[in-house]
């Protein structure tokens, strides 16, 4: 059992001023594998003001330098990717081909961060005016639990290519491989003050970054819940804010579909890293006229999803991070049964043989209506709610009724046909005929899914602040 008792400062483990323990369980098995000591406000203060002092020479550095600083970075990271994996596989309990790819995205953060510093214009002209992109000063970066290290990496890199200096909160419950990321990060040979580091609860470290004068920018990803009181809290000092939110993404087969490719693929997409995914299909939405053969082929595709030890290759779903989220995903599925959806598969309780561990069975429940709570409220887990719909305009229009709006999926064989949906849909990314992802692409939400964008160009110019110089 590992114990994380220091906080990184100024370039430095340092111990903490904290002292409350929070405890890292083991979700496939139950049993205790760390604890972390906690940081408290007095920490957090220490770290702010790290930052806040190598503000004043970061930001004044080359894109050269920066440049060299990614680099290093990524080289470091890379040194220690397959333990990496292991420890995300064992602490956070994600399928091993989940974890794998998010560690590689881990390390592709710095060279799309590159390319995209290589391209990016910090000085234009705006009529006959000046204008200079400059950095914002100290950004607050607030991770989750459900790709920790890759939310760190790639926020890390933005505000290292803007010229900003970080204080970074994770996830409690990501101690473990966020102390392995630490000692990469520390022996890139990072200026003291640039990344700065501490462990702690929200209501502590998390509501001190926010209200802190010192911080000029929270960059969040979680709940919708907590993005609401931190934007709340964050304009007392006009903060700038990147949130990126909950989701509750629709995925719509349009008529003309091959359904025998398109279901089993959507059941399969819903259940990405276990259905702890913010961008998770979990809404399908059908013609009616085929329900009765989308639910055959759903059902027989359910009984190909593998539920099981996250260390297996082929793995699907793992167990929920904490029991604690496997109590909610209990509930939700509880719910639909009791607002009269039908049970195509799954259900309550664990899987046979997975007792021991967060395990929850892979669920699909049909002729969902749209207004219920299993297809409003994110839930978070390997729960699929397909609904039925008479006509193109109204599966527009069911998309659309959600207060989420940060991904939408489609699928047809006219390529042009699909694009004038996604044209109606409201949502910041949608997926044309399959699951792909491109980090120089905008991400980000429509209504209650955020505010602002990450990667690329449209990520980069949130860590930055136009300056207008009339001569």
């Amino acid at each position: 059992m590992k114990r994380l008792d220091k906080g990184y400062i100024n370039g430095a483990f340092v111990a903490l001023h904290g002292k409350e323990i929070f405890q890292l369980i083991n979700p496939t098995n139950q049993q205790k594998i760390g604890e972390v000591v906690l940081a408290d406000e007095t920490d957090t203060k220490n770290a702010i003001a790290a930052a806040k002092e190598a503000f004043k020479h970061f930001s004044q550095t080359s894109i050269e330098d920066r440049i060299g600083i990614l680099e290093r970075l990524k080289s470091e990271v890379s040194k220690r990717e397959n333990e990496l994996i292991e420890l995300m596989v064992q602490e956070y309990g994600g399928t091993r081909q989940f974890c794998t790819m998010s560690v590689q995205n881990s390390l592709s953060a710095f060279d799309n961060m590159i390319k995209t510093l290589r391209n990016f214009e910090f000085q234009r002209t705006a009529g006959n005016t000046l204008v200079q992109m400059t950095p914002l000063g100290v950004v607050a970066i607030i991770t989750p639990w459900n790709s920790s290290n890759h939310f760190i990496c790639s926020k890390f890199a933005t505000a290292v290519a803007a010229g900003c200096t970080v204080v970074v909160k994770p996830s409690e419950m990501s101690g473990l491989q966020t102390q392995v990321l630490l000692e990469c990060f520390h022996q890139a040979d990072l200026p003291k003050g640039l990344f700065n580091l501490v462990n702690g609860l929200g209501n502590t470290v998390g509501v001190t970054l926010t209200n802190h004068p010192d911080v000029a920018k929270i960059s969040f990803t979680g709940s919708t819940l907590t993005g609401k009181a931190i934007a709340k809290a964050a304009v007392d000092t006009m903060k700038r804010v990147t949130l990126e939110l909950g989701g509750k993404s629709p995925n719509i087969i349009l008529e003309d579909a091959d359904l025998e490719s398109a279901i089993p693929q959507a059941v399969f997409g819903a259940y990405m890293n276990s259905g702890q995914a913010c961008i998770a299909p979990t809404r399908l939405l059908v013609p009616k006229t085929k329900l009765e053969q989308v639910n055959a082929i759903a059902k027989a595709a359910a009984t190909q999803v593998i539920v099981g030890l996250p260390d297996s290759e082929s793995t699907n779903v793992g167990p929920m991070v904490s029991e604690k989220q496997f109590e909610r995903v209990q509930s939700y599925i509880q719910l639909g049964l009791d607002e009269g959806a039908v049970l195509l598969s799954g259900g309550v309780g664990k899987p046979a043989g997975l007792e021991t561990g967060n395990f929850v069975k892979a669920t699909i429940f049909t002729s969902v209506q749209n207004d219920m709570r299993i297809a409003q409220e994110e839930i978070f887990g390997p729960v699929l709610s397909i609904i039925p719909y008479q006509t193109e305009e109204e599966a527009i229009a069911i998309a659309n009724d959600t207060n989420y709006g940060l991904a939408a999926y489609i699928t047809s064989k006219d390529e042009q046909h699909a694009l004038r949906v996604a044209a109606q849909i409201d949502a910041g990314r949608i997926n044309i005929n399959g699951f792909k992802h491109d980090p120089m692409a905008p991400f980000g939400g429509f209504k209650q899914s955020g505010i602002g964008r990450e990667f690329g160009t449209y990520g980069l110019e949130a860590y930055l602040e136009p300056k207008a110089i009339l001569i």
